[in-house]
């Protein structure tokens, strides 16, 4: 199975090359379910469907091809119901007003992220060759795929001790302080909520995944992508190619167009730099809407040419270590940035990269326990860490 993610600044065209680009794998006869997780779902109209004839179940639209509109509320609903009933729980012995405690117990962007869980029961369930996601827009798009990690950390850390404590002392912290302390109920939605991202992130990380930017050649437009691309990579996600929208066509222009076209031409030189090694799609601006299911194949088809718009990228792990006697050198894929911009701490069995506003824990091997950071560097798009091992004293320490 095949899994595409689509995603780019708001208003660059991503639903419709995401729809064309799954349009095109079903026209080949693979199976293919195009679901949408961005709140402002367009995809409907993008296949040309009246109001309301596409929802929450895949609906087939040609041969071979389907399209869901996700339900974010009502997954949001089935996954975070007993965790939202505890914390109402709480501040209603604050005598918060219930309307207003609701509001405060659904976390920014929750829904958007709890979305992807849908792609994670139709991986399971087998019924697909290809799944097509359009995602939100690009700073949405980002905080969906990190927050999978860093629940991650906090299960493991944190979480295990909350819960030895709470359950030896609720009694009395229920008397001493008169709130509700969590039951098991609550842990094992939490717990559950993080094994089924977890399983997302395995997925959406793993070698028949992968991730396309789509950008318009526009200067502020090429930065977020730039940005993405980074960010996209300093957490594993793998980015395979990036799709230029919305190109103007360079013959027949009049002036006003012809300067376009210039302009155009000169972001597009830096967007090839910027995507070195990466394949690079070119759309042409079109003198109407690409609408309907044959539209948007022959949109792809133009897009894409000769190339298998499926075919995968070599696979590679989120980083790797290689090391000889007494040494070790972390690897990770960061492309488009300086040795300046990238911050490196060390917490325990954690190195902490930090790139910007994003930071990510990398659980290092038991085997770099006694090792320290000698250096690093960052060469050709991917970020070298040196570890080498703590000399032992006389006593051992």
């Amino acid at each position: 199975m095949r899994i595409l993610l689509f995603t780019g600044k708001g208003g660059v065209g991503k639903s419709t090359i995401a729809a064309g680009t799954a349009a095109l794998a079903a026209a080949a006869g693979r199976r293919t379910l195009v679901l949408s997780t961005d709140a402002a779902h367009s995809l409907a109209d993008a296949f040309g469907c009246a109001s309301g004839a596409i929802g929450a179940e895949p609906t087939e639209v040609a041969d071979h091809l389907f399209v869901q509109q996700v339900d974010a509320q009502l997954r949001f609903e089935q996954s975070w119901a007993d965790i939202q009933r505890y914390l109402l729980s709480v501040l209603d012995v604050t005598g918060m007003d219930p309307v207003a405690a609701e509001e405060l117990t659904v976390i920014p962007g929750a829904e958007e992220v709890l979305a992807l869980l849908e792609l994670r029961l139709h991986a399971l369930s087998g019924d697909w060759d290809v799944i097509v996601v359009d995602c939100a827009p690009t700073a949405e798009t980002l905080r969906l795929l990190a927050l999978p990690e860093a629940l991650g950390w906090y299960m493991h850390r944190v979480l295990p001790v909350e819960r030895r404590v709470v359950k030896a002392l609720r009694p009395v912290l229920s008397r001493a302080a008169g709130v509700p302390m969590p039951g098991d109920s609550v842990f094992d939605a939490i717990e559950r909520l993080h094994a089924e991202l977890d399983e997302v992130r395995t997925l959406l990380s793993g070698p028949d995944s992968s991730v396309r930017l789509v950008l318009t050649p526009e200067h502020v437009v090429l930065a977020e992508a730039r940005r993405s691309y980074t960010t996209l990579s300093l957490f594993g996600y793998r980015v395979d190619g990036v799709v230029a929208n919305r190109i103007f066509p360079a013959d027949g222009a009049d002036d006003w167009r012809a300067g376009w076209v210039l302009a155009q031409d000169e972001v597009l030189e830096h967007v090839e730099e910027s995507f070195a090694g990466l394949p690079v799609w070119r759309s042409a601006y079109r003198p109407r809407e690409p609408v309907g299911v044959e539209a948007l194949t022959d949109l792809a088809r133009e897009v894409y040419g000769e190339t298998d718009p499926l075919e995968r990228t070599r696979p590679q792990g989120p980083f790797r270590i290689s090391g000889g006697e007494g040494s070790a050198v972390l690897r990770l894929a960061l492309p488009l940035v300086t040795r300046t911009e990238v911050h490196l701490a060390r917490n325990g069995d954690d190195l902490v990269v930090t790139v910007g506003s994003y930071r990510r824990l990398l659980t290092l091997p038991s085997g770099l326990a006694r090792f320290r950071i000698a250096g690093a560097r960052v060469e050709q798009g991917e970020l070298q860490v040196r570890f080498v091992e703590d000399p032992v004293d006389e006593a051992g320490r």
